[in-house]
């Protein structure tokens, strides 16, 4: 049997997301043992929120195949861990954010080989504050996949929804490529 994906679609749920918007001031555990507050960051920052990684031989949450876009994360994770270099080439650090504990982070940090810390918003407190786009399936809330470029604290561009998790590194880095040309 095989398994239709579907793709995220636009339901204006990042609208609110403008550029120039504010972070909220929050204290994130992270999975290299610091906290990060994105408010107070100086410099420039990418942000991959995401809804979920699987582990192997665990099933994934009810009704995941039925929900638009909620697959594709450890891939997405997998294409920001290929560019990284690319990124930091660029001063640009590179940030997941799922709403999963630090622990569970952190064994997908050392299963996929990560070299960027993912971000613990365990308790919903960030992305209330931001009022980033979620759903929920079984009474568990998730994080919609959606991409920031933050530049001092400050929202510089957002991506959402994202259609290609697997090829979203590769198009935020034409993205600030194409910005710094101009």
């Amino acid at each position: 049997m095989r398994c239709l994906l579907l793709q995220a679609v636009d339901d204006g749920g990042a609208d609110h997301l403008a550029p120039g918007m504010t972070l909220p001031k929050v204290a994130l555990p992270a999975t290299d043992g610091t906290t990060i507050d994105l408010a107070s960051l100086p410099g420039s920052s990418t942000l991959a929120a995401y809804p979920w990684t699987g582990r192997p031989g665990h099933p994934n949450p009810p009704d995941w195949d039925l929900i638009p876009g909620a697959h594709g994360s450890t891939p997405e994770l997998e294409g920001f861990r290929e560019c990284h270099a690319d990124f930091t080439a660029l001063g640009l650090r590179v940030f997941g954010l799922s709403r999963q504990d630090t622990a569970y982070q952190c064994e997908l940090v050392a299963r996929l080989c990560l070299p960027f810390p993912i971000l613990s918003d365990v308790a919903g407190i960030y992305g209330s504050r931001l009022r980033l786009p979620a759903f929920a399936t079984d009474g568990i809330t998730y994080l919609k996949r959606l991409t920031l470029l933050i530049v001092d604290g400050k929202i510089e561009r957002v991506f959402y929804p994202i259609a290609d998790p697997v090829g979203h590194a590769a198009e935020v880095l034409r993205e600030v490529n194409r910005k710094r040309r101009r």
